[in-house]
């Protein structure tokens, strides 16, 4: 690590954090993705392109938060019929309900440079608890004058739990679109002030 990025992070009780303050997503290098099974056999793997929202960052980084907001409207999984699908009332319902949303409730440092983030996530007006995995990914300035930070993250869902229930068996057992939703996320989130 550079005394360049060194400057940008700190490290609190022996974790790598970013340094305090608000920082907006950047909606250009963020992805919201989802991967779910497909037939039992494989997984499909899609993402939202309309993600906006901010991680405030405490001097206690335990005491930060997020505040996410994604156009569901904006699914894409590469293939336009099950685009609209997804956004039709057997999933998303997109037009009755147009946004998802995910609001932290908790932050606790798992070591190194990961952390824990809980939160509720809203589906189709359905608020349920989601556990991330999250990773810092570290801290740099960029040619504008900006610092950024970047950060991974997973965690699974029960689409059911939402709501989401749409399916069809299959003449060889089990059903055409899994209940787990694997999500991964690449967020870059540029300080502001």
């Amino acid at each position: 690590m550079t005394d360049a990025t060194l400057a940008l992070t700190r490290s609190v009780g022996g974790l790598e954090a970013p340094l305090p303050g608000t920082y907006v997503l950047d909606a250009a290098h963020t992805h919201a993705g989802f991967a779910a099974r497909h037939l039992m056999v494989s997984k499909v793997r899609g993402g939202f392109a309309a993600v906006a929202g901010t991680i405030t960052v405490a001097e206690d980084p335990t005491e930060s938060t997020v505040d996410v907001t994604i156009q569901a409207a904006s699914v894409d999984t590469r293939d336009e019929q099950r685009d609209a699908h997804l956004r039709s009332p057997d999933f998303l319902d997109v037009e009755k309900y147009p946004t998802l949303t995910f609001r932290s409730t908790s932050i606790k440092p798992l070591g190194g440079d990961r952390w824990s983030v809980e939160g509720t996530l809203t589906v189709r007006d359905v608020p349920k608890p989601v556990k991330l995995d999250v990773t810092f990914e570290g801290a740099s300035g960029d040619p504008w004058g900006n610092t950024r930070i970047g950060l991974s993250a997973k965690g699974e869902l029960n689409r059911e739990d939402f709501g989401l229930t749409w399916n069809v068996s299959l003449e060889t057992g089990g059903v055409l679109v899994g209940k787990k939703v694997q999500l991964e996320i690449e967020a870059e989130g540029i300080r502001q002030g």
